[in-house]
């Protein structure tokens, strides 16, 4: 059977949504809701559905399960009001900015017994994959270590700044999820330093762009995370692990993958310039395994309890931030 889709917010990732979800024999596209009917229609026109409302797509009997692409702001609404509409539902991260309102969410989430998918695409990344695959087989042993970089191209706009939650909520919380899933232990402790070196209307505005994270767990395993919002060379995507027989690395992708070896060295081509283009795998995998989820009965990962802990960890930076020290993890 295929499962019958409603896409909610039409902006660009909405767009890869339902380019995943068109392109999948196991699913179809439905309906399309977006504030803005111009966005609407070009889904339709080019993925396939109809325009509906919000409301008439929670009433509606021919639509299984939602993918959730609107604004932070009104997650946890859409994520309620499908839950007890009872629709699966797959919501980009984060739940919603506020420690409190995920729990609020994810306990309707729970009580309804609702399938929930938290977007965390880099989980499906198959450099990554390949990565916690290597790992899980105990090709470099025990874990030890995990070093993650993630640094972008440029900073967003000053009015993304401004509702984005901040660099930690932003654009961390990938990397915090990422090393939950390779340390495979619960972080105990939190230190971060952050920055402003980039551009000062960030710091204006109450955020950083420049951070460092160092993450352990009760058996002392340590991730380090970095992040710029600044990378004159690229969309630079890294992570090494470390355990006590050897270590496993992914390394920058490039669209285009040669090296071009003369009497002056070697030159390889440019890396990635967007997260769209480097992780287009990534987003496509992510949407297959939440229909395979759905088609065969079994848990969605990840989680909206990972998209908490994420939370939790991207909270425990800022405190650290703001007072200079390690911060001790509670749930």
């Amino acid at each position: 059977m295929r499962i019958r889709f409603a896409l909610l917010g039409a902006g660009r990732i909405g767009q890869v949504h339902a380019k995943a979800i068109s392109n999948d024999a196991n699913a179809r596209l439905v309906a399309v809701a977006d504030v803005v009917d111009d966005a609407a229609n070009a889904v339709v026109t080019n993925f396939g559905g109809e325009v509906r409302s919000t409301d008439a797509i929670a009433a509606a009997g021919d639509i299984d399960a939602v993918v959730i692409c609107t604004p932070t702001n009104t997650h946890a609404d859409l994520i309620e009001q499908f839950a007890h509409a009872g629709k699966a539902i797959f919501c980009e991260k984060p739940i919603d900015l506020s420690i409190e309102r995920v729990k609020e969410c994810l306990a309707t989430v729970a009580e309804t017994n609702t399938k929930l998918m938290v977007g965390f695409n880099r989980r499906f990344d198959p450099h990554f994959l390949a990565l916690k695959d290597a790992v899980d087989k105990g090709d470099i042993g025990t874990v030890e270590m995990v070093n993650i970089t993630s640094r972008d191209p440029g900073p967003p706009p000053a009015e993304y700044i401004k509702s984005s939650g901040g660099i930690f909520r932003d654009m961390t919380i990938h990397d915090f999820d990422m090393a939950r899933f390779l340390l495979g232990e619960e972080i105990e402790t939190v230190y971060a330093s952050a920055s402003v070196l980039v551009d000062p209307e960030i710091g204006r505005l109450g955020d950083y762009d420049s951070v460092n994270v160092i993450l352990t767990t009760a058996s002392g395993r340590q991730c380090a995370i970095s992040n710029s919002r600044r990378a004159t060379y690229g969309y630079d995507q890294r992570i090494e692990v470390h355990g006590s027989l050897g270590m496993v690395l992914a390394e920058n992708q490039r669209p285009v993958a040669i090296e071009l070896a003369t009497a002056q060295g070697f030159i390889r081509p440019p890396l990635h310039d967007f997260f769209m283009t480097r992780y287009t795998a990534a987003y496509a995998a992510e949407i297959a395994a939440f229909i395979a989820m759905l088609g065969d009965n079994s848990a969605p990962t990840p989680s909206g309890h990972d998209g908490l802990m994420a939370l939790i960890l991207a909270e425990a930076a800022l405190e650290s931030v703001a007072n200079g020290r390690a911060v001790r993890v509670g749930v």
